[in-house]
């Protein structure tokens, strides 16, 4: 097909589109059965997926002592304030029932010689409740099971290779599919009646991340400038322990060692984790984050020491961080591991019910692009895979038992190609990072505001820019420090925790 050519095509009569790849979109997907479902990726594999590199694993209340309202308290605490109790209660009490699903997939979840689950403890939960899969390859192992029960799923069809850059809409308020391009320019106006977006989340936008590089925000940008409301965008989790060793994006040294024991420590081998938080290495992920962006900032670099707690075990027990460690000739059995904070996970995302409905009718967004509010301020370790198969399912059921009008675009017409070229991305990358990162302040932020809209101004409103520009102006305007937010000049958490909700006609 030529260079901007223009084709369109019409899905079945209540057939649905998702934007996604991942763990949420093929979820979803395959929890739509007997419904039609067109998966629109731009990605020929598993590759690209933020869920593929999750590796700590799943959380739920899966041992026998365990409860779902001792996961929700645990999910609700570590989100600050901001947690909407009752999503925390579904994510928990649904939880076991997903996990047992995803093994029902086919999933091999790891067992021990009793043929019990092992479930790894992980910061800020009250007992262990992660379920692994080889060590640390969870999200690999889950994801590769999903795309092979889609491809053998009558139901499902795949739209390979094309990336969605805006959103379709019908004229009274609601969405009626997507406008995708390939990489040649080619577009491809797809109308459905029912689009779910599962785009993952916005490490991409910063400089240093665990996230896939293609992971910008994308849905974000483009749902917002057709009037989608987002919640809490300005909440960005940094990962404490990414592998420092100059990589983009970062590899990642899971949570769950420091869950088995492992310690942080100088470059004079002293722990300096208890000086920051009474919970040391098992302190919210925030914390940890903050701690370690002080050592580095003190020009003293950590290192996660992991030979005493893992020590000849390393290789069998966490393949993926040991073969990430000794590519750059570090063996973590023997000596520690340099680590940095990294961007790793993004709280806000689009307003969504727990159906997964947005405020726009016709679109729904699951995974870690939307919003229901049960990671609050700072989510859970180890709930990212449960929100994505527990709200995923719901989004399913919901559509399952409804009926849902037929959706036509207003128009479908060619646009410019809003191009990130390289440079201007890494301008974008290296800003959010500087002014955007661990640590926050007004007078950066606003320098960080400005230099966006010089870049729209430079290439458009490429839907990057957007979503960044919407981070930015959230965290601008929360004055306090709170979960992942974190203000030099508002260090404070306000008396009252209140979540932030903003559309795109609201910045200027």
């Amino acid at each position: 097909m030529p260079l901007g050519d223009l084709d369109t095509k019409r899905l079945p009569a209540g057939s649905v589109l998702v934007v996604g790849a991942g763990l949420a979109g093929l979820y979803t997907a395959l929890k739509l059965a007997p419904r039609k479902v067109f998966v629109l990726t731009s990605r020929r594999s598993a590759k690209g997926s933020a869920s593929a590199w999750a590796q700590g694993g799943i959380a739920a209340a899966l041992h026998a002592d365990d409860t779902p309202e001792s996961h929700a308290a645990d999910t609700i605490a570590a989100g600050d304030g901001l947690v909407d109790s009752d999503i925390a209660h579904i994510l928990a009490s649904e939880g076991p029932e997903r996990v047992r699903d995803l093994e029902a997939f086919g999933v091999p979840f790891d067992r021990d010689e009793l043929g019990q689950l092992h479930l790894s403890l992980e910061a800020a939960h009250a007992m262990p409740r992660v379920a692994r899969v080889k060590g640390d390859t969870a999200g690999r192992e889950i994801i590769d099971v999903m795309v092979k029960r889609a491809r053998a799923a009558e139901h499902i069809e795949g739209l390979i290779g094309w990336r969605a850059e805006s959103l379709l809409t019908d004229g009274q308020g609601g969405i009626a599919g997507a406008l995708a391009r390939r990489d040649c320019g080619a577009l491809l106006g797809i109308e459905a009646d029912i689009t779910i977006l599962a785009t993952g989340g916005i490490g991409g936008l910063f400089a240093v991340t665990t996230n896939p590089k293609t992971a910008r925000g994308d849905s974000l940008g483009m749902a917002a400038v057709v009037g989608a409301k987002m919640r809490d965008m300005e909440f960005v989790q940094f990962h404490p322990t990414a592998i420092n060793i100059g990589r983009d994006p970062a590899p990642l040294a899971t949570e769950a060692l420091r869950g088995h024991g492992a310690t942080l420590i100088g470059p004079d081998g002293e722990r300096f984790m208890p000086r920051y938080h009474e919970d040391a290495e098992l302190a919210p992920r925030d914390d940890v984050a903050r701690a370690i962006f002080a050592e580095i900032q003190a020009g003293r670099q950590p290192f996660l020491d992991c030979r005493s707690a893992v020590g000849h075990h390393f290789k069998d027990e966490f393949p993926t961080v040991y073969q990430s460690c000794m590519s750059a000739g570090i063996n973590p059995a023997r000596v520690p591991i340099p680590v940095a904070p990294a961007v790793h996970y993004h709280m806000g995302g689009l307003e969504t019910d727990s159906y997964g409905q947005t405020n726009l009718d016709g679109l729904l967004a699951v995974g870690e692009c939307s919003a229901t509010g049960v990671h609050g301020a700072n989510r859970l370790a180890s709930n990212s895979l449960l929100e994505a198969v527990v709200f995923g399912g719901r989004a399913a059921e919901m559509i399952l038992g409804r009926e849902h009008a037929e959706k036509r675009a207003e128009r479908i017409r060619t646009q410019p190609w809003l191009f990130m070229r390289p440079g201007v991305s890494q301008r974008l990358r290296n800003a959010m990072t500087q002014y955007c990162g661990v640590r926050r302040d007004a007078k950066g932020l606003n320098r960080l505001i400005d230099l966006i809209d010089g870049l729209i101004d430079e290439v458009g409103r490429a839907n990057p820019l957007i979503a960044s520009r919407i981070i930015a102006c959230a965290a601008l305007a929360r004055e306090e420090s709170r979960g992942g937010h974190y203000r030099d000049d508002f260090p404070s958490e306000n008396p009252t925790a209140k979540s932030s909700y903003i559309t795109y006609d609201r910045l200027d």
